[in-house]
């Protein structure tokens, strides 16, 4: 699990909260925030507007009220909608390697809750405040309380949550339902056994031709595990050489970025080009040179072979010959076979 502290996430408040965008990026903690704001005004302003207009041209009593609860329950039924659309329309899973209408990996529907809850929240939070601006009600002031504190741990959630996708360094943003390429079932159960909690030191070998969707399918492995707050990396494999002749900063492990050393999943992308390049560029015998040279390399074994890595292979296929170079690779590291698990998103 990961290791960021309160110390780590009020300076990544400050980072964000301080500074100008166009000089230093937008982060993902930074875009959560600016879209709960943006809920936050989206209950807000229309409550204000409709306030204004129930107030001067009807006789309702108690019109602060009902514009808060009109807004509000608008963006209920709006949420609803997109909460059970996708829910009804698309529940079904692929069997087979063909491209069909569902998911091939169910969506994590608590999560799609919890998240859309949050969101209510602060839509009402808005709705509330504007209400109270517009008139004092002491029953809209409760309700803003019970707003407020129920949004706490959400907030936590969330803001860690997009701490570890952060400090992952994915090359985009993609759950693992949203990938939609050919698989087989076999394969499918595969990588869901390998995404089981309790699994450590597994090693996934992904093999697949360019364009099968290898890396957005390791993306979407490791994003799962990052929202489960688990500390995750990823890399590319000529990146990952020159840091194994790098010595980890052990000075502030909780200092929010972590080190591939820490991560508790690996991804290590493009270890071959694959497409129109036959020939192997980073074969598993100069790999394994690397990985234990003469400065880090028992520390470097150590932790390939304790944690879970998912090997992302650019080859046309996966024969059996080059499966077994990289499973004798991880065999001189001290992976145990069973411990090595291959899938071809090009093959059955």
């Amino acid at each position: 699990m990961t290791f960021i502290s309160r110390k780590d996430i009020l300076a990544q408040l400050k980072r964000d909260l301080i500074g100008k965008d166009a000089y230093r990026g937008v982060t993902l903690t930074y875009a959560w925030m600016a879209n709960q704001f943006g809920h936050f005004s989206l209950g807000f302003i229309p409550t204000f507007i409709l306030y204004t207009i129930l107030s001067s041209k009807t006789q309702m009593r108690q019109p602060e009220i009902w514009s808060a609860v009109f807004i509000w329950g608008g963006w209920l039924l709006f949420e609803l909608y997109n909460f059970l659309g996708p829910l009804l329309l698309n529940t079904s899973s692929k069997q087979v390697t063909a491209v069909a209408k569902g998911y091939t990996f169910k969506p994590a529907w608590a999560n799609v809750t919890f998240d859309t809850l949050t969101d209510l929240c602060y839509f009402g939070i808005g709705a509330a405040a504007a209400s109270l601006l517009c008139q004092w009600s002491t029953a809209i002031a409760i309700g803003l309380t019970a707003l407020v504190l129920l949004v706490i741990y959400p907030t936590y959630y969330w803001y860690v949550t997009k701490m570890c996708l952060q400090q992952a360094s994915y090359p985009f943003q993609l759950r693992l339902s949203q990938w939609n390429f050919g698989i087989t079932e076999k394969h499918r159960q595969t990588i869901l056994n390998f995404m089981t909690p309790e699994n450590k030191g597994q090693h996934l070998l992904l093999f697949g031709s360019k364009g099968s969707g290898k890396t957005s399918l390791s993306v979407g492995i490791a994003t799962e595990a990052s929202i489960n707050k688990n500390c995750c990396s990823y890399v590319t494999a000529t990146k990952l050489l020159a840091m194994f002749f790098e010595e980890k900063d052990l000075s502030s492990p909780g200092s929010g970025i972590w080190s591939w050393h820490d991560s508790s999943l690996l991804v290590i992308d493009d270890i071959n080009p694959g497409g129109l390049i036959k020939e192997d560029i980073l074969t598993a015998s100069l790999f394994y040179e690397l990985l234990n040279n003469t400065h880090y390399g028992p520390y470097n074994v150590q932790q390939i072979r304790d944690k879970n890595v998912i090997w992302v292979m650019g080859n046309e296929e996966s024969t059996k010959k080059e499966e077994q170079k990289w499973q004798t690779l991880l065999g001189l590291i001290g992976v145990h076979p069973a411990d090595i698990i291959a899938v071809n998103l090009g093959n059955g």
